[in-house]
């Protein structure tokens, strides 16, 4: 069988965003800024960086910033243009950088519910599916590392970091044969388990890349943990028939889910931002706590 190419991303992007309340009521939190960029611009440029040719946000209800940034500003543009304002290129690529399709998700039925809105979108081809939530800034970036790995194997591949113990409770955390070959090969992934239940430290945190049968796995998944249709739960369902790989990858993983964060990732950040760097460092030797 031919290798398929990866040219479509998936961005879950529904969600409330209850751990920044109040914000979240009037700013969608993949709308929440890291310096001067939203939290999902990392993800979407990280996806065109790496060669997808188009994006499926999924949204919801209060989300129209999110387009509002990704679409074109004539307006905008021609006052930038007319004050040769140095951010005129950088505007106008932003609002280029891929074709960005929206497709709503009515309810909130988890995080499998809202990968299936995107279907007829993809068609029968793999995809990527990032949590815009998951910042991971690495070098290679995360995204290209996952599409090599699917790129020799053909199969399903997820991103997966250690966690600490008291951390095991939030994710899905993978069971996997004690290996030094990477990437692992996936037993069964338990959603959000005890501590005493957790087959290992090993937590997905994506970005997934999946083969286009999840999508019919999905289809058949009833509702799980929480009364929603898990995403952790179809892919249990899709090993059985294929399998499924994960990948520890290299990078610095920020959790911009919650405020603190948000927090830590806008700090790193800057420091590594030439404009921003020396006065941040600045601030933070002199900062008296």
């Amino acid at each position: 069988m031919s290798m398929q190419y990866v040219r479509t991303a998936v961005i879950a992007a529904a969600g409330y965003g209850t751990r920044f309340l109040p914000i979240a009521k009037a700013v969608p939190k993949e709308m929440l800024p890291l310096v001067n960029k939203p939290v999902i611009h990392y993800a979407v440029e990280q996806a065109c960086n790496a060669g997808i040719e188009r994006i499926v946000i999924i949204t919801s209800r209060g989300k129209q910033a999110t387009e509002d940034y990704f679409d074109l500003n004539p307006d905008l543009e021609s006052v930038l243009a007319q004050r040769d304002h140095p951010y005129l290129e950088e505007f106008k690529r932003i609002s280029r950088m891929a074709d960005i399709i929206y497709v709503r998700q009515s309810e909130q039925l988890g995080l499998g519910h809202a990968v299936l809105q995107a279907k007829k979108v993809v068609g029968n081809e793999p995809f990527i599916v990032y949590l815009p939530d998951e910042l991971i800034l690495g070098d290679p970036p995360v995204t290209d590392q996952l599409l090599t790995s699917f790129k020799e194997t053909g199969s399903s591949v997820v991103g997966v970091a250690r966690v600490n113990k008291s951390d095991l409770p939030r994710f899905g955390i993978i069971d996997t044969e004690k290996t030094d070959k990477i990437p692992y090969s996936i037993n069964k992934v338990i959603e959000k388990p005890s501590i005493a239940d957790a087959p290992s430290n090993l937590a997905i945190t994506g970005p997934y890349i999946f083969v286009p049968e999840i999508f019919s796995v999905l289809q058949g998944t009833k509702p799980g943990s929480g009364g929603e249709i898990q995403l952790t739960d179809a892919m249990n369902l899709l090993l059985k028939e294929k399998k499924i790989l994960a990948y520890p990858y290299s990078g610095d993983r920020f959790d911009c889910g919650n405020p603190i964060g948000l927090l830590k990732a806008a700090v790193h950040i800057a420091l590594h931002e030439p404009e921003y760097a020396d006065e941040i460092k600045s601030w933070l030797q002199n900062l008296k706590i």
